[in-house]
């Protein structure tokens, strides 16, 4: 008999002509650790959930108040910080984990340092970060910085974890040589390394520098957390998925690699736009905003590839983990140009604090980086034989998704703008308030599709006939290998 390996015919035992003392390949399949994707995906489905359910209570307290009566565990500034931190990372950090095991073997033809090892992260990431940051934060122990909300003895494990996830992650890269690596395989790299050293900068820099000092760093890190962490492996997940779905390489390999340069070089330089019309130095703010320009640039080219790359697939491909991965990629270009948009002074003096840049917030994390985080770790939830899956529930919950984002984005852009309108025509803060409270309402109203759409995904994840992943990819796309993906990267539909 002989099996498929690695797209080729290989004997399967060394009678029937195996060269002696030579080591078969194993496959992809037996490559990735399947318990740790399991582990690492519901741990973030799980923690997904309750930062929604934070996120409701805040939205609900901004028009009652004291629904939470007298609780200082439960006041709106502690419920933001735990909805904010838990989406980061409790939901994307383990997603992205979930894909990194099934992405880096396939992609590098190894195994992850150690499995060990990676019980290890899993252990501190949820059980010393995620919970104890979550109660920290409850208790009144937090640190009053955007994106950086956990306290400094949570931080300091943060960047444990991130050094063992370079470590479990990195050298099976390194170990095939740098000429052998695919797109996906930079964007993992720049995330993990550059996360590494922009957290510390963001969370421990700001309590030595007092004042304007403090939170220019802070700045930088409000865009570092999305543009170095989230970004980079969300689009390592796109530049992976749809390749793999659609069975054709990536459009222009070139494309690829100039987006991921730019990429690194423009997103530390674009945080001061945070702080236009502030005490911070004006060339400072006039580069944060000529690289906010030009990063839109670079995301028109990165979308330009992976909207080529999509070709022939419709508007909403059949592949859910497809529909998720594109319907994001769209999402990726509208806010970035709206983001450089937001940048430019004239813009930003009218729209800041308002609730326009919520809702921007919003589109990013929830209408970008979710909605590609959900399509990754579909896609590699159909990949393990034994997991359960239901397609039609997954289609469902991207219905609903798209939906509440769609409302949750239009409201909150409206309710800015109509705050916005105000606060230029000198009336008293208070009417702002006033004339944003239905907004607020109808907001409180988008969480159930939401909620509806993350459970219905869940749900389908965990329940249906094992294996039915398998066997849809089986029926869409077959599971014969696949010679070669795109440029550099192993071929095989696992």
């Amino acid at each position: 008999m002989i099996k498929k390996i690695r797209g080729t015919l290989m004997p399967e035992s060394p009678e029937a002509g195996t060269p002696p003392n030579v080591e078969t390949p194993l496959s992809h399949a037996q490559l990735v650790q399947s318990h740790l994707v399991y582990s690492h995906g519901l741990a973030a489905l799980l923690a997904l959930l309750i930062s929604a359910g934070f996120g409701l209570l805040a939205a609900i307290e901004l028009v009652a108040p004291d629904v939470a009566g007298s609780s200082p565990w439960l006041t709106w500034g502690r419920i933001r910080y735990d909805h904010t931190q838990g989406i980061m990372l409790g939901w994307l950090g383990n997603a992205f984990f979930a894909f990194l095991y099934h992405a880096v073997p396939v992609l590098t033809g190894r195994r992850v340092t150690s499995p060990k090892l990676g019980q290890w992260l899993f252990g501190i990431w949820n059980f010393v970060i995620v919970l104890p940051g979550w109660v920290l934060v409850l208790a009144g122990y937090s640190q009053p910085l955007e994106w950086a909300e956990f306290p400094l003895v949570i931080d300091a494990f943060v960047v444990l974890a991130l050094l063992l996830a370079a470590v479990q992650f990195l050298p099976p890269f390194f170990s095939r040589g740098l000429d052998e690596l695919y797109v996906s395989s930079w964007y993992i790299i720049g995330g993990l390394v550059f996360t590494l050293f922009a957290y510390p900068m963001g969370n421990f820099v700001p309590e030595l520098l007092p004042g304007a000092r403090g939170a220019a760093f802070s700045g930088l890190w409000i865009h570092d957390a999305v543009g170095l962490f989230v970004t980079p492996l969300a689009l390592a997940i796109v530049y992976f998925v749809i390749p793999a779905a659609t069975r054709r390489p990536i459009y222009s390999h070139f494309l690829s690699m100039l987006g991921f340069w730019l990429l690194f070089f423009l997103y530390p330089l674009n945080g001061t736009h945070h702080y236009v019309f502030s005490v911070i130095p004006m060339s400072a703010q006039i580069g944060a905003i000529l690289a906010s320009s030009l990063l839109g640039i670079d995301v028109v080219i990165v979308v330009a590839n992976l909207l080529l790359s999509l070709r022939g697939s419709g508007w909403f491909p059949r592949d859910p983990a497809l529909r998720f991965v594109g319907t994001g990629t769209v999402i990726y270009l509208i806010v970035s140009i709206q983001g450089s948009m937001q940048a430019q002074m004239a813009v930003n003096q009218r729209v800041h604090f308002s609730d326009w840049v919520v809702g921007h917030s919003h589109l990013a994390m929830l209408g970008f980086a979710s909605f590609v985080a959900l399509g990754g770790l579909v896609h590699v939830w159909q990949r393990i034989p034994w997991a359960r899956y239901h397609a039609g529930m997954i289609r469902a919950g991207y219905w609903l998704l798209l939906a509440g984002l769609v409302a949750m984005v239009a409201d909150l852009t409206i309710a800015g703008l109509v705050q916005a309108n105000l606060w230029n025509s000198s009336a008293p803060w208070m009417d702002s308030v006033r004339a944003a409270r239905p907004y607020w309402i109808l907001r409180m109203f988008t969480f159930l599709p939401i909620a509806g759409g993350f459970l219905s995904v869940m749900f389908g994840l965990f329940v249906g006939n094992v294996g039915d992943g398998l066997r849809e990819i089986e029926q869409e796309i077959g599971l014969e290998p696949v010679a070669q993906l795109a440029p550099r990267i192993p071929g095989e539909a696992l």
